[in-house]
């Protein structure tokens, strides 16, 4: 069984926010119910695509843990896979909810740095997905990437 970064997103976005290990093991327990295996989510990839955003928890949730938490990112279309919906019933994970605001942060943050980077190695196929991700992220949270929208603009037509 795969899960497609919309459905890791759905998961994530059903609890509010999930560590690495309890995302591995909420998609351990839907394989599980289906009689199959997980094959390794790819979370590096829906990191990169900005459907999943990682933070630590200190000022963005109420949840003390000391792992790095995952929410469903800006370019997210969060859908839960069969099943997932007696996730909350079968993990023994406390909902929460990210403050937007300070997560957006962390996310804008991370985005001028990738955008800085793709400028830098002249990557057009990256700068042309961050331009993308930057109307979504303006949309997710409070952020305004005017700037770095106009570099990634200049940096698209050399």
């Amino acid at each position: 069984m795969e899960l497609t970064h919309d459905e890791l997103a759905g998961i994530v976005d059903l609890f509010g926010a999930l560590s690495l290990s309890e995302l591995a093991t909420a998609g351990d327990e839907l394989a599980f119910k289906r009689g199959t295996e997980l094959a390794g989510p790819d979370v590096d990839a829906a990191l990169a695509a900005y459907r999943l955003v990682a933070f630590d928890p200190d000022a963005i949730t109420d949840r003390t843990t000391d792992e790095q938490l995952l929410a469903a990112g800006p370019t997210a279309f969060p859908a839960l896979p069969d099943g997932a919906e007696d996730l909350p019933h079968i993990l023994d994970v406390d909902a929460c909810t990210p403050d937007r605001a300070a997560l957006g942060a962390v996310v804008e943050e991370r985005f001028r740095a990738d955008a800085a980077r793709a400028v830098a190695e002249d990557d057009h196929d990256r700068i042309a997905r961050l331009l993308d991700v930057s109307y979504d992220l303006e949309t997710w949270a409070p952020v305004a990437l005017d700037g770095v929208r106009d570099r990634l603009d200049t940096a698209a037509g050399d």
